[in-house]
């Protein structure tokens, strides 16, 4: 026993106090932020405004394209949009007009006399100015509704500009089809209103949640799984493959036995991750009930799932499954191959296999009572990535997450088992890489 816990405490340091630990306890977070802030604001940058001639010679579309580019106009139609949506406004209408406002007020209506020129002519001369860089695209309208419009751009990958110009033709096209039929466009607009439907779940003591949050909060859950799972397996098998390579393994041996050596590797990288795992959920938590104590913020996280202690006990318990499953895993792997290289060749039916119970987790998701949702969720190596988000979903009975928990420790001791008798020769192995039937023969005979 003091072995294996100094193997354990050697372990334990080694990843943790490592600072490719400490970055990616502190990246992770700041990637997840990432990924909701960066684009916002890469789309809140605002470019030059774009330089557009509208040729119409009927004169009847072109005021309404001109209209419904205006700043006013798409900031009302967005404001239109965002109230369709299931998330609500949380900011100020106008303030919120101001904003599209200032993120639409991207066109420029150029003059151009279209008197006495043939089209052949415009065409000639627009292209020509926009080679020169005085223009940046035009619009040519047709002179029968069913006919086809022509926009040419410099800027054809533009597609916000391009989608609201699509938009405000439509929209144009619309109002003279409806005014050459006598139709109010107010009347017809209150004609297709749809109707306002508020879609809530409703949880296992009858409780409403949102569904948006509920969703949001899974996909989190069972990402921050797949992700540990992948990196501390893999710092497994480099831990292996390393020892095999500088043969300290031999000397490892002699001091102590390679169940001990190998299960104290397991332990003890294990521990390290539950480590980083405590610190983001720990985070979360406090960042949680930090927003919870401002009053403009509040109201947003009212929706939030109702995550209890025992479910993020549930989490992390479902998380140490399913690392001693893969890590025994990549620990065999390593034991087998003889460079990193050829380690990683191998890694990639497992991460496979963690990453369709990663999938496996959407349709958990769906409906968590399913019969799907059962198996999968006791189903070893899928059981840790899909339980704890269907624990957050609709909490299963007890007894079926004990069987979860039952079978997968079950299917930990086969694993751990095998991979024992598989390392205990193999990190003796020099030189070539190990075949199944040579690990089958290592199998029966340790």
């Amino acid at each position: 026993m003091r072995k294996f816990l100094a193997v354990v405490k050697h372990e334990y340091r080694k990843v943790v106090l490592r600072w490719s630990f400490l970055i990616g306890t502190l990246l992770f977070p700041l990637l997840g932020l990432g990924f909701a802030v960066v684009p916002a604001l890469i789309f809140s940058i605002k470019g030059e405004p774009t330089r557009i001639v509208i040729v119409d010679r009927e004169g009847k579309l072109g005021p309404r394209i001109r209209s419904n580019l205006s700043p006013e106009k798409i900031a009302q139609k967005q404001a239109e949009a965002l109230k369709k949506s299931s998330f609500e406004p949380t900011v100020d209408p106008k303030q919120s007009a101001d904003s599209l406002k200032n993120l639409t007020e991207g066109f420029v209506f150029m003059p151009f006399d279209l008197n006495g020129k043939s089209d052949e002519q415009i065409r000639t001369e627009l292209n020509s100015m926009a080679a020169e860089k005085k223009i940046d695209a035009y619009l040519i309208v047709p002179d029968d509704l069913g006919g086809k419009f022509e926009f040419l751009s410099r800027k054809a990958g533009d597609f916000v500009a391009s989608g609201m110009l699509e938009d405000a033709v439509n929209d144009a096209v619309r109002s003279e089809r409806l005014t050459e039929a006598n139709i109010s466009e107010n009347t017809l607009k209150q004609i297709n209103k749809k109707a306002d439907i508020e879609t809530k779940a409703i949880d296992e003591h009858g409780r409403e949640k949102n569904s948006d949050a509920l969703l949001a909060a899974s996909f989190v859950i069972g990402l921050m799984i797949y992700i540990s799972l992948t990196i501390y397996g893999q710092v497994i098998l480099g831990a292996v493959v390393e020892e095999k390579e500088t043969r300290i393994a031999e000397i490892l041996f002699s001091s102590a036995r390679p169940f001990e050596l190998m299960l104290g590797k397991l332990v003890g990288v294990g521990l390290a991750g539950l480590t980083q795992l405590g610190i983001w959920v720990t985070s979360l938590a406090l960042l949680v009930g930090f927003l919870m104590l401002q009053t403009d913020i509040a109201p947003l996280l009212a929706g939030a799932p109702h995550i209890t202690p025992l479910m993020v006990g549930y989490f992390l318990l479902f998380f140490l499954l399913g690392y001693f499953l893969f890590a025994s895993i990549f620990a065999l792997i390593g034991s087998m191959v003889t460079t990193v290289q050829e380690g990683g060749q191998f890694a990639f039916p497992p991460i496979m296999v963690m990453l369709i119970g990663f999938y496996f987790s959407f349709a958990v998701i769906r409906d968590p009572s399913s019969p799907l949702s059962f198996w999968v969720s006791i189903a070893p190596f899928w059981a840790p990535i899909t339980m704890p988000v269907r624990i957050l979903a609709e909490t299963p009975p007890f007894w079926q997450i004990a069987l979860s928990i039952s079978i997968n420790t079950i299917a930990i001791c086969g694993m751990v088992w095998l991979c024992a008798r598989v390392y205990r020769v193999g990190m003796l192995m020099y030189g070539k890489r190990a075949t199944l039937p040579e690990v089958w023969k290592w199998i029966r005979e340790a």
